[in-house]
């Protein structure tokens, strides 16, 4: 199914929802995006990346009321529960899903937009002790891979692709892949296509730059040496003809009349047995 979607898009767009509706749509959106997840009650018991959201819920809100040292304490132990750091002060769309969550970091002045899909080991860092905007601004429909680095204050624009283990400091425009160390473009989608959810998994899809780049490197050797074996054919071919027009230069040495340019031949005696 392709979906045409603006790339203005803002996590803004939609009304936002009641604290307990919000709560009901970070665990329901997981069906959407994990097939291992057959009920609402297994999400609740054992997806920590939906514990460690709805408890960012609640820290946001402790944040936003000014119980900031309250908030700090409840993501600590959430962190120690979950393995997922979420500073309370971020700002978070509707529909996140962090898969397996292990590892991940989200850091105070991140922003993150609607159905976001993040795996286990993400750095949403910073690069400067200022107390500023630090943190990257991911649009709607991002989706990070695994062990992957976005760092800075940089912006990912709406239907992002990120590589597992990348690392990507600068801004990214929408529709677009990015993988490697320093993360890099290397594909742009005019439109996009994605299933009826409006959610794109397909980072197994993500094209190899290295292996390309290889394979860009054989077919030049090949060429290469064909045109080297062309030219040792050409050199054969005059070798031959010098050979075949110095050889008619040597018969023809006696009725030259540039006896001055060449050597004089020796004469060859004979000597003749006279038998007793």
């Amino acid at each position: 199914m392709v979906m045409v979607m603006s790339d203005n898009a803002t996590a803004n767009t939609e009304k936002p929802l009641r604290f307990f509706a919000q709560w009901k749509e970070d665990v329901y959106c997981v069906f959407g995006r994990d097939p291992a997840a057959h009920s609402a009650l297994e999400i609740l018991l054992t997806y920590s990346g939906v514990h460690a959201l709805l408890m960012y819920r609640i820290c946001h809100q402790l944040w936003l009321a000014n119980w900031k040292l309250t908030a700090r304490i409840l993501a600590a132990m959430t962190k120690m529960v979950t393995g997922v750091d979420i500073h309370p002060g971020a700002t978070i769309g509707r529909r996140l899903f962090i898969d397996h969550a292990l590892g991940v970091v989200i850091g105070e002045t991140a922003e993150i937009g609607n159905d976001v899909t993040l795996y286990h080991g993400v750095t949403l860092g910073g690069t400067t002790w200022n107390k500023k905007k630090r943190h990257p601004t991911l649009g709607n429909n991002v989706l990070v891979g695994s062990g992957a680095k976005i760092l800075g204050a940089i912006t990912l624009g709406n239907n992002v692709r990120v590589g597992a283990n990348s690392v990507v400091i600068k801004d990214v425009p929408p529709c677009c892949t990015v993988v490697g160390i320093p993360g890099r473009v290397i594909q742009s989608k005019g439109t996009r296509i994605q299933n009826k959810h409006g959610i794109d998994l397909d980072h197994h899809l993500i094209p190899d730059p290295v292996g390309k780049a290889i394979a860009c490197l054989i077919e030049r050797i090949d060429e290469l040496e064909a045109k080297q074996n062309l030219l040792a054919e050409v050199r054969q071919v005059a070798d031959a003809e010098d050979a075949c027009e110095m050889s008619k230069h040597e018969e023809n040495c006696n009725a030259c009349e540039a006896e001055n340019l060449c050597p004089p031949k020796k004469e060859q005696t004979v000597k003749l047995r006279v038998s007793a």
